[in-house]
């Protein structure tokens, strides 16, 4: 392939990167105040995004103790706080279409995007609530665009009881987790014994919300 063909072939994956509108979201209701919004497909070209993240990104592996060991954590991941440049444009897109949709309901802008890589069945996050901060005692968001293969993300009532809501997310797909969601629901991404590409999601979180 000349150089000329390569060039054009990559500019015309970049055009392929793109946000749809959020006018497709489907609210559902979990009960005790929670929700999530989901949509499907939101972002356009999203595979190409996972390539470009999982080479260029500063990824940093994590050790914490855990059961009086000190143990891998098994998914790789970096932080960006608010003021710092994102890792490609079309994430800063993302998070101000999400700030400018919700508005009215958050009454913040998102300000912080957390990444974690699953680089395989393996990778996994346990039963979890974001409650680091403001989350542990006030409603807020957190939104997540997923970019690679798809992984479920599971969440359940925090209290025990009801049954578990399966989401299998990738390949540019878009939930957010609102209302009380953080303090009465906990979510997690399990590890998996089937074949299971990379993935990398994307957690847009307001200030003070970890």
């Amino acid at each position: 392939m000349t150089a000329h063909h390569l060039q054009a072939s990559l500019f015309a994956q970049a055009d392929e990167l793109r946000l749809g509108p959020l006018t497709g979201l489907r609210r559902t209701p979990l009960g005790t105040g929670a929700w999530i919004d989901v949509l499907p497909g939101w972002l356009a070209g999203a595979d190409d995004l996972f390539e470009q993240l999982a080479a260029e990104v500063p990824w940093r592996a994590e050790r914490r103790t855990m059961y009086d060991q000190v143990v891998d954590v098994p998914r790789l991941l970096a932080f960006h706080g608010a003021g710092d440049p994102l890792p490609h444009p079309v994430l800063a897109e993302a998070r101000a279409a999400l700030s400018a949709h919700y508005a009215d309901e958050l009454g913040e802008p998102f300000t912080t995007a957390g990444l974690c890589y699953y680089r395989d069945g393996r990778d996994s996050v346990a039963w979890h609530g974001d409650r680091i901060g403001r989350g542990a005692r006030e409603d807020t968001m957190v939104a997540i665009l997923s970019v690679g293969a798809p992984r479920d993300l599971l969440l359940r009532p925090a209290e025990g009881g009801g049954g578990t809501v399966r989401r299998p997310l990738g390949h540019g797909d878009l939930i957010v987790m609102g209302g009380s969601c953080q303090r009465t629901w906990e979510h997690c991404v399990p590890k998996t014994t089937r074949a299971a590409g990379g993935r990398i999601s994307v957690q847009f979180r307001p200030a003070g919300v970890r």
